[in-house]
């Protein structure tokens, strides 16, 4: 199965390290990513755009199996959207496939559970809890000739006691239907009355959850098709004991602000990847300098 890493360049320069403990832990943690999966799946892919190539792999090192700069195509779009270039790598997928989140870490392989699974995600999130989609709605329902797929319309009617996959990795077997999710998704956002619509739509970045994850629990329940989870609940995934036991680690929300756990990435990257550690100033210089992240061409394996 191939391992996939996506990253659209545009909303990290426009916020920056801000979600981060320090500036550098954005890229430790990059290291950290595809340095513990490649150990479990060597097929390596990133999808990105030519300031993020030129970040990732000319800057920082890394070394992926394949580049694409197919991301490039996302520059007129809202970087509020941040999760456009996870849903375009989606789209883009041929085989089956695991995308990975920058902030995930995998010690250990996936269980065969997983890997055999037509469509796989972290853990299932209580949808009343974390979701607005009335607010995405309204926007909408705001805007003349405005659009939502029938999947959505349909999972609306459902009723309460919904879930969500949270997609810190997501993937699986059934890559047509994925594509099919990942397309409709995309839509909702380009689709030109909706873009004119959700233009008014505020906290872009809080709500891109309903785009990409409530969403794909949409598409899933309206085709029949069922996600095989690696943690059986949010409270499994964030149990330290349940993590460890599987060999995962997912640096969400907060997690990313903690200074102990920082000291931990940084020790370790520094311990057992010292050339990508080195590397790590100059990307930050590049990056506080202001100057201008040139653009490359796509790198082919």
């Amino acid at each position: 199965m191939r391992a996939v890493w996506s990253f659209w360049s545009k909303p990290y320069l426009a916020q920056r390290s801000s979600t981060w403990a320090t500036p550098a832990q954005h890229w430790l943690s990059w290291i950290l990513s595809l340095e513990t999966a490649r150990r479990h799946l060597p097929d390596t892919a990133l999808y990105t755009d030519s300031a993020g190539a030129n970040l990732l792999v000319d800057r920082l090192g890394l070394e992926f199996r394949e580049v694409s700069t197919a991301l490039d195509d996302l520059a007129d779009q809202d970087p509020g959207w941040w999760a456009l270039g996870k849903l375009r790598a989606y789209e883009l997928q041929t085989a089956p496939f695991a995308h990975i989140d920058s902030d995930v870490f995998l010690w250990k392989a996936l269980p065969d559970r997983m890997l055999r699974a037509d469509v796989f995600a972290q853990n299932p999130e209580y949808v009343e809890h974390y979701y607005h989609p009335q607010c995405l709605e309204d926007s909408l329902a705001a805007g003349k000739g405005t659009w939502l797929p029938i999947e959505w319309r349909w999972f609306r009617e459902q009723g309460p006691g919904q879930y969500a996959p949270c997609c810190g990795i997501v993937g699986g077997r059934n890559v047509a239907f994925l594509r099919d999710y990942a397309r409709k998704a995309i839509k909702m956002v380009e689709h030109r009355s909706n873009r004119r619509a959700l233009g008014r739509f505020e906290d872009k970045p809080g709500h891109m959850i309903l785009i990409e994850q409530y969403f794909l629990s949409a598409c899933l329940g309206y085709r029949r098709e069922s996600a095989e989870y690696l943690f059986e609940s949010w409270d499994q995934a964030t149990n330290p004991f349940h993590a460890a036991q599987l060999g995962f680690t997912h640096l969400i929300g907060s997690a990313k602000k903690d200074e102990w756990i920082a000291r931990r990435v940084e020790a370790r990257v520094k311990k057992e990847y010292p050339g990508l550690f080195a590397r790590v100033p100059r990307v930050l210089a590049a990056l506080t300098r202001g100057a201008e992240i040139p653009s490359r061409a796509p790198v082919q394996s």
